[in-house]
């Protein structure tokens, strides 16, 4: 079995690309970088193949909360006595870590990369609460302390995320986006 590329390693899409050159133009037009520095950002992030090479051409305008690709995300997500949240284009790990201590975490796997198709969500919830947002084809499965009734088992080949959670005062959430609702408006005659 071959080790699992770094974050940094995967190849970029086209949409992460789109997301970079709209962070390089906010900063060309508040003035954060010179009309040169941006064409040659611009250029660079066009024929960019993997997602370090966006993240080095915005790492200096933005913190990491806003970058258009976040990379940092092996590192524990925790909201003690307070909100936490993780969300936008980032890179899931096989393995992650959450702790919701008297404070709410928000987890949106929505935009997210799965590196694998089975991750494994620890989860420590005590008098918090733990949010997770998943797109529609991803199954989510509970394991754990505090969790009643037996989950539905996931369709084969569809990516899981196993929360495996301690739950003490609090609770885990699961939701899926919400769907846009169009509405049509039909005059009568």
């Amino acid at each position: 079995m071959s080790p699992r590329q770094a974050p940094r390693d995967l190849r970029a899409s086209d949409a992460d690309r789109d997301r970079t050159l709209a962070l390089l133009a906010d900063a060309v037009s508040d003035g954060r970088l010179t009309m040169d520095e941006h064409a040659d950002r611009v250029q660079r992030a066009c024929t960019a193949r993997t997602l370090g090479e966006l993240a080095e051409l915005t790492a200096d305008l933005a913190v990491s909360s806003a970058q258009p690709v976040r990379l940092d995300s092996g590192r524990v997500i925790s909201g003690i006595f307070g909100p936490a949240r993780r969300d936008g284009r980032w890179v899931v790990p096989e393995n992650l870590t959450v702790t919701a201590m008297f404070g709410e975490v928000e987890v949106d796997f929505t935009q997210a990369i799965l590196q694998a198709r089975h991750v494994q969500l620890y989860a420590t919830v005590v008098g918090g609460r733990l949010r997770l947002i998943v797109p529609d084809g991803v199954s989510v499965l509970m394991t754990g302390h505090a969790m009643l009734g037996t989950p539905p088992p996931a369709d084969p080949g569809t990516p899981v995320i196993e929360v495996k959670a301690l739950v003490l005062g609090g609770q885990v959430i699961v939701r899926t986006p919400p769907k846009s609702r169009r509405f049509r408006l039909f005059s009568r005659r």
